[in-house]
């Protein structure tokens, strides 16, 4: 009996060892045979073609914005260039143009979108309290056409004789400004005015003056109900409010010196011409200055990925025209420009501006 169970101990262990050197010589075999070949990362000039999966967070505003829209068309032009590997997420997570270096520098996102405005005066200056963002860098700027608005009711002109914001700070007049709650690039448009005449809400205020922070929809009433004088926004053709408020009450359109839109030129502004019938009894056109916005990534992407953003955005530009017109001036011969994009360009975008012969 105890011969058996001994013979029987013997061939399970010669079972188990012969297993053992199975799975051992299996380990050992080469990987791929089924996988086609080793794959090779793609080059910057295949688009659509991505080695490793992508996942990135694109910060906007809420849904139904402009804003939003702007993010999701642009977002689907990234996914179109990136290939089927690529996700990017939509989240209603940003503070809008000013704050939106911000969240940026602190890693909250992978893309924002700004103004070359903000993203300049956040770099060098630091914006809403918060310290310069040295880690933000920009994949384009020029998208959209947007510009300073500066606007005097009628009624406050038949009644001053003033027609100009220089004849209005060289009288010192007490006059009353509607602007956009801080936070706003329209605020901070306002601000940046003032700072070109070296002028300050104190100042504003010690002539008797005020300068009145509200919502966009309460400036209108405000000026249709003779409440306030001026107001100065940054906005498109075509704005909702201001559109309303010029069909519904009279308004005048001053003309900055050219003076003064050279100053707002060092400023992180750039040219713009507001053409005539922009607005309800505009007849002419007005020489303005506008912060077009602008594509914020951190420093640490990678220069192939910002590569393949900077191209899938140009390369799709014509689509991204067809669902929002203001994206038909995006000039990739000018999208890279510091002057257009507030905040220094990130290696990899440049490198594609300069391989599609963009930089001369």
């Amino acid at each position: 009996m105890k011969k058996s169970k001994s013979l029987i101990l013997l061939v399970m262990l010669l079972i188990l060892g012969l297993t053992l050197m199975a799975c051992n010589s299996d380990s050992k075999e080469p990987a791929s045979s089924d996988k086609g070949g080793e794959e090779t990362p793609s080059d910057n000039g295949n688009q659509g073609k991505t080695e490793d999966p992508i996942h990135l967070t694109f910060a906007t505003q809420e849904v139904g914005t402009g804003a939003y829209q702007y993010a999701s068309a642009i977002a689907g032009a990234f996914t179109k260039g990136l290939g089927d590997n690529a996700t990017i997420d939509l989240t209603t997570e940003s503070p809008g143009g000013v704050g939106a270096p911000i969240i940026i520098e602190n890693e909250q996102a992978d893309i924002i979108m700004s103004n070359a405005g903000p993203a300049k005066w956040s770099v060098e200056e630091g914006v809403l309290d918060s310290p310069p963002t040295k880690s933000v860098r920009v994949i384009a700027g020029g998208l959209g056409r947007d510009f300073l608005n500066v606007l005097f009711t009628q009624d406050f002109v038949d009644k001053t004789g003033i027609e100009s914001v220089e004849e209005l700070v060289e009288k010192q007049h007490p006059v009353r400004i509607a602007i956009k709650n801080v936070g706003s690039l329209g605020n901070l448009a306002c601000m940046k005015l003032l700072e070109a005449f070296d002028l300050t809400v104190e100042d504003i205020e010690d002539w008797g003056g005020e300068v009145i922070m509200m919502s966009g929809d309460n400036i209108k009433s405000y000026l249709q109900d003779g409440k306030a004088d001026m107001t100065v926004d940054h906005v498109a053709a075509g704005q909702a409010n201001t559109t309303e408020l010029c069909m519904t009450t009279d308004m005048f359109f001053p003309q900055l010196s050219d003076e003064t839109l050279a100053k707002l030129g060092t400023m992180g502004f750039s040219p713009v011409t507001i053409e005539a019938n922009t607005w309800n009894g505009q007849t002419e056109a007005i020489k303005s200055v506008g912060s077009q916005q602008v594509i914020l990534v951190h420093e640490s992407m990678s220069d192939d990925l910002a590569y393949k953003l900077a191209q899938s955005l140009i390369e799709n530009r014509e689509d991204l025209a067809t669902q929002i017109a203001a994206l038909a001036n995006l000039d990739p011969e000018e999208a890279w420009k510091p002057e257009v994009t507030g905040a220094e360009i990130h290696p990899g975008a440049l490198k594609y501006f300069e391989d599609a012969g963009y930089v001369k």
